[in-house]
């Protein structure tokens, strides 16, 4: 089994959504995990069951330097929080894609049914010569993996 050193690197993504590219310094958040519940047994006094139950996912957390005014994506955010339930929210599926060093995609992570849920920018400081970052913070239902097979391919021989 011969395996390559081409791992791909964190620092090469995109992220898109409704067919518009954008992009983000850091993206987080992107986890899932089953919730267990624990059961005691009557007469069992050694163990306690542990049983499945849902699966939960954290928040994606999206940062960027702020964008002037214009960027869909923070028109996205602005429809959905400023109207409060007034407005339907539009949910939209956000793909983030992993790229190795040409350009071409390793994996992909499909966010199903996102929305905004924050929006926020770094503190403002006179005294520093900081670019203002903003973040948004998108829930979701759940998200997808899928990989390059060619990429997988380099792993598996």
């Amino acid at each position: 089994m011969v395996v390559s050193s081409d791992y791909p690197v964190s620092f090469y993504f995109t992220l898109s959504f409704s067919g518009v590219d954008a992009a983000f310094k850091e993206v987080s958040g992107i986890s899932k995990e089953l919730s267990v519940e624990e059961i005691v047994c009557g007469g069992e006094n050694r163990f306690k069951y542990r049983l499945p139950t849902v699966s939960t996912s954290q928040n994606l957390v999206l940062k960027r330097a702020v964008v002037p005014v214009g960027s869909q994506l923070v028109n996205w955010c602005s429809s959905c929080i400023d109207q409060g339930l007034a407005n339907t929210i539009q949910p939209q599926n956000v793909i983030l894609s992993l790229l190795n060093a040409n350009g071409i995609v390793c994996m992909q992570w499909t966010f199903n049914n996102a929305y905004p849920v924050k929006y926020a920018v770094s503190d403002l400081n006179s005294q520093e010569s900081n670019i203002a970052i903003e973040s948004i913070e998108l829930a979701y239902t759940y998200f997808d993996i899928s990989s390059n097979k060619t990429f997988d391919n380099l792993f598996t021989k």
